[in-house]
């Protein structure tokens, strides 16, 4: 176990000294590269800021306006014929647009329920097996201009339920 932790300790230092080494090995102008470098990031990063605090700001005010409470005892019924508790389903709403958010929700659902409950385990399991689709689309498709998704978002939600559904049947399991 302690080899364990030391390589993963040694790791990313490694890494980080053997992309240098190369650089100088093959007389690249490092620095310059990783000033190039930075400066796309900050040009990438001016691009998608207002589609990330869109995002943000519509996901908190889904949150704070009580809408997702309101989802939740809409759907009860049909969540509770398929299984999946009506708890969850704010949580697994607000997944796909921000993980920061959904996060929140968990650590409420962990103060509610406990995080050694049946709602504890799925909601980890769900947090850990679905992806921020709207925030991943924005943030890849914008830096790279993309205009046409053509079947990402039905996949990436297909994947999402697939991932949902698994949470609750291996939080079951457990």
């Amino acid at each position: 176990m302690k080899i364990m932790m030391f390589l993963s300790d040694i790791m990313i230092p490694l890494l980080i000294f053997g992309i240098v080494g190369y650089g100088l090995l093959s007389r690249h102008n490092i620095y310059e590269e990783f000033i190039e470098g930075a400066k796309d990031g900050f040009q990438t990063v001016i691009g998608i800021m207002p589609t990330l605090i869109g995002l943000m700001t519509a996901v908190g005010i889904l949150r704070a306006s009580g809408f997702l409470d309101f989802i939740s005892e809409i759907f009860s019924g049909f969540t509770g014929l398929l299984g999946f508790p009506p708890e969850l389903l704010p949580l697994a709403v607000v997944k796909m647009f921000s993980s920061s958010a959904a996060t929140g929700l968990l650590l409420d659902i962990y103060k509610e329920y406990g995080t050694d409950s049946l709602l504890g385990r799925m909601s980890s399991i769900l947090l850990s097996s679905t992806e921020t689709i709207f925030y991943t689309m924005s943030v890849y498709f914008m830096s790279v201009k993309i205009k046409k998704s053509r079947y990402t978002l039905a996949g990436a939600l297909v994947a999402t339920l697939a991932g949902t559904a698994a949470s609750v049947v291996l939080a079951k399991l457990m």
